[in-house]
């Protein structure tokens, strides 16, 4: 007698996902798993998809999300002409204090996927992945620098498939462009190192922009700006061995341009001008 298999309904395999393979997700989550898979022609019971809790610093919680996993990446390369893939290569340990925890990790990770070629020949891809560039941190509210709980126990692991994660993806770009779980766990949604960095550079380039336009106008040197905003208390910053200031440093000099280039005046001096000359504009500001 032969059995016959049954397709399951999203809703029958929900709580069989639930009590197995993503124990302690939420409905919604694994509902999210289901579309995912359904869209991407993936059975959801091999598990190719992971739910990855990440911070969304405008919500200010965790959010969940879905994203590929490493093992995912090796079965669609396995089934694409993949020829093997190296054992991972460390570098040399490095000890390092992070957001006041004491790390020790390889510096970096080499990992090489050959794939065949149409014609084949046998392609390398290899990939060198440093740790401090990969780890996930803490984060959260406290925005803390310490790695998180899996990278600090498994310093290498993790950063061994990552570096798996980035060579698949030059080997076989048309099915590994997405970011995967392994590398992604940890991160924040809405990263707090990109996000903001857009608008925040364009928002230093428009300062800039302004702050030399009043300098042109008052006949000021541009090289002279930084100096006058040191000279008026304004903060400055050293970058390169170089003077230079800061986004907040340039709005102060743009809103306060007037008061801290206005020359300064010896009010003996003052007094004697206005004396020997009044035109009926004394109470015009300088400019």
């Amino acid at each position: 007698m032969q059995l016959q298999h049954t397709p399951q309904s999203s809703e029958d395999l929900l709580p069989v996902l639930k009590s197995s393979l993503y124990v302690g997700a939420s409905d919604a989550s694994v509902r999210m798993v289901l579309s995912y898979c359904a869209a991407a022609g993936l059975d959801p019971l091999q598990k190719p998809v992971h739910i990855v809790p990440m911070w969304d610093s405008k919500a200010g919680g965790m959010k969940d999300v879905i994203m590929p996993g490493i093992n995912l990446y090796r079965i669609q390369a396995m089934r694409s002409g993949c020829a093997g893939i190296s054992e991972p290569e460390f570098g040399p340990l490095v000890k390092r204090n992070l957001g006041g925890v004491d790390v020790e990790f390889p510096e970096w990770c080499r990992v090489t996927v050959r794939r065949q070629l149409t014609n084949g020949t046998i392609a390398e891809f290899t990939a060198r992945e440093l740790w401090v560039e990969n780890y996930a941190e803490k984060g959260g509210k406290d925005k803390s620098k310490a790695p998180n709980s899996m990278w600090s126990k498994r310093p290498s692991g993790q950063l061994a498939k990552c570096a798996q994660a980035q060579a698949l993806r030059s080997a076989f770009p048309e099915i590994c462009s997405a970011p995967t779980a392994e590398e992604m766990d940890g991160k924040p949604l809405l990263s707090e190192d990109r996000e903001p960095k857009q608008p925040t550079i364009s928002e230093h380039a428009q300062l800039q922009r302004d702050v030399l336009a009043l300098a042109r106008t008052s006949s000021i040197p541009a090289s002279q700006v930084t100096k006058i905003a040191k000279k008026a208390g304004i903060e400055v910053e050293v970058v390169g061995g170089k003077e230079t200031l800061p986004t907040e440093s340039l709005r102060q000099v743009r809103d306060n341009w007037a008061a801290i280039t206005a020359p300064e005046k010896e009010p003996d001096t003052i007094e004697a001008d206005a004396t020997v000359e009044d035109d009926g504009m004394s109470d015009e500001p300088l400019m």
